[in-house]
Order: C-alpha cells, then structure tokens, then sequence
C-alpha cells in the first residue's frame, strides 16, 4: 500500500513594519510575495518603550497609547492584504523591532521575512542602526529588503 502525502502550505511571510512611508513599499511587496504563493501574512510590529521616552526619562507616549495606535493602522493593513486576496493576522510586540520580527518569523515557522530599509549610508545606519540588516543578519529563513517609495 502506497502512502497518500499531500503537498505541504506554505509557511507565512513575515512583514516586518513600522506602519511608516518606509515600510509601504514592503506591505505592498510581501501582500504580492503571499498571494503568489498563497500564503498567510503574518504583520509584525515592535513597540521599543526605549523609543517612546524623552531625554530625562519623561514618557513622550505611554506603551498602551502607542499599542492602540498602531492597532489601528494594523487594521488598515490588515484591511489591504485582504483586499489582496490575502489571509493576514498581526502580531504586535514589546522589544527591539529586530529581535522581534525574528523571534516571530520563527515561531511561525515563515517561509520569508520581507522589511522595508530607509535606504541611509553608513553613517547613518552607525548611528540610527539598522533593523533590515540585522533581520539579514540573524533570520533563519531567506529576507527580502524593498527600498522605501521615493519621496
């Protein structure tokens, strides 16, 4: 007797988003990658409380005004990978942006990471740090970075 297996899904692609300009070109790009592939979408974002204070420590916003925030422009995107023909969840973490998209691509099991970059020099990403490279860096699936929309 022969064993039936049926073809595997596809493991989900990894939006990594900011919910910013930058991050649009990327939204666009892993909605296309994920209907290509009929694939789920899984939207993450990182809420870094460090980027929330104010030199002296004053909060410029508070970690649960920034969630409900962002969980609205999560809806939106969520609203456009649907309109895709996109099956799309989020997941919204407390952390370094990096660390987190990682941390969630490989809980999900992802086929693919897809982040947006601000497109700086050297200088910059020395001072600003890069989330698209360290993603790059330290993903355990293959990573796509789409240049931001030019301004």
């Amino acid at each position: 007797m022969t064993a039936v297996t049926s073809p595997t899904a596809p493991g989900p692609i990894v939006l990594g988003t900011d919910f910013g300009p930058v991050s649009a070109a990327a939204e666009r790009a892993a909605i296309r990658v994920a209907a290509e592939r009929g694939a789920d979408l899984v939207i993450v974002h990182a809420i870094d409380a460090r980027t929330l204070r104010l030199p002296g420590g004053r909060w410029r916003e508070r970690v649960d005004q920034a969630r409900g925030r962002r969980e609205r422009e999560a809806a939106f995107a969520v609203a456009r990978a649907r309109a895709g023909g996109v099956a799309a969840r989020v997941l919204i973490w407390n952390g370094d942006p990096a660390t987190c998209v990682i941390e969630a691509a490989k809980a999900e099991g992802a086929d693919r990471i897809v982040v947006g970059c601000h497109g700086r020099g050297r200088i910059g990403r020395l001072i600003a740090g890069s989330v698209s490279a360290s993603v790059v860096g330290h993903a355990a699936c293959p990573v796509e970075i789409v240049a931001a929309d030019p301004a």
